[in-house]
């Protein structure tokens, strides 16, 4: 008899420690609809929070779309379509600059570095910046976006002046540049990965630089929600970069082949040696952030970029834009 109560005991005992897990894998998650500019492995700390399970921790769950965009991303944000968009800055830099009052505040940002590579048609060994594009033409991508813009920057910086001993090509739309110089046009573009190392391996091109090496630091891509959004669900906001900050921290400390193992599930027509290599090109020229935090230096250096660019004219405030205290 004695024995028979104990055995009741271990099993009461047993089913009450089970209590707290049952409850806890019951409770319900909350969601956020996040939408992405583009689907790319350059936004790798996204995917390594989503893949392993950080969102979950949070207790999240993450609706995730594709903008195709930084200005359709913006507009899922504005018209409540999204409650926080992953884009570059300047698309909240041109709401604020157009006097809207609910304009969407920058709370913590991903890439610190243009993320397009330059290619070309030979290999070359001694690829020098200042030499490269002269009497060249190069496809940049859509004028006024920032991959064009960061290119435009490097390019002066190497004293090229468009139309006169360099030309930029801005006719081909992002998702048609590899097919365009494939098919004869330009004699270099520009394109991210893993669209330029699967380019290489294929025979039609090679990487020759990176513009985020030569443009610097810059925040390229951020997250953003409206001012109402935020003011109704600051918890929620900070359990999500909670979640994308321990995804950067994954990236900071694990090797390439480490984060493509991570990432793979969302990239699931790309192999892993592919993925291994776009990775490591991005961690060689520090293109992931090991801070979330948006510095006003770099803040103020894209807006010269935009600037120098002739896309704007006047500066919006830091201040007024960036809120870095969601990441606390």
């Amino acid at each position: 008899m004695k024995t028979k109560i104990i055995c009741i005991l271990l099993v009461v005992s047993l089913f009450a420690l089970c209590l707290p897990i049952a409850a806890c894998s019951g409770a319900k998650e909350e969601t956020i609809r996040l939408n992405e500019v583009t689907h790319s492995v350059f936004y790798a700390p996204l995917y390594v929070a989503l893949n392993q399970g950080y969102f979950e921790e949070q207790g999240l769950k993450i609706e995730l779309t594709n903008g195709g965009g930084a200005d359709k991303t913006m507009t899922a944000v504005l018209s409540g379509q999204a409650d926080i968009g992953f884009c570059g800055p300047e698309a909240a830099i041109y709401v604020y600059n157009e006097g809207k009052k609910d304009y969407p505040i920058v709370i913590g940002q991903l890439t610190r570095k243009d993320g397009s590579f330059v290619i070309a048609r030979e290999k070359t060994e001694d690829f020098s910046w200042s030499t490269a594009f002269v009497g060249k033409e190069i496809i940049g991508g859509r004028k006024g976006g920032v991959p064009a813009m960061a290119l435009e920057y490097a390019l002066k910086q190497n004293g090229y002046v468009d139309g006169e001993n360099t030309t930029i090509n801005y006719d081909v739309q992002y998702d048609l540049i590899a097919a365009a110089f494939e098919g004869g046009t330009g004699d270099y573009c520009t394109m991210f990965e893993p669209a330029a190392t699967n380019f290489e391996l294929a025979g039609k091109g090679h990487i020759v630089a990176s513009v985020g090496e030569e443009a610097g630091t810059i925040p390229y891509t951020c997250f953003c929600c409206e001012q109402t959004y935020l003011s109704k669900n600051k918890d929620k906001v900070m359990r999500f970069l909670k979640a994308v900050s321990k995804g950067v921290e994954y990236v900071s400390s694990h090797t390439a082949e480490e984060i493509a193992e991570a990432v793979a599930p969302s990239f699931a027509d790309t192999s892993k040696d592919v993925l291994t290599s776009a990775i490591a090109n991005y961690k060689k020229i520090g293109a992931y952030v090991s801070s979330m935090a948006l510095v006003e230096e770099d803040f103020e250096r894209l807006q010269d970029i935009i600037i120098e660019a002739g896309v704007m004219t006047k500066r919006a405030s830091y201040k007024d834009l960036v809120d870095n205290s969601y990441l606390s």
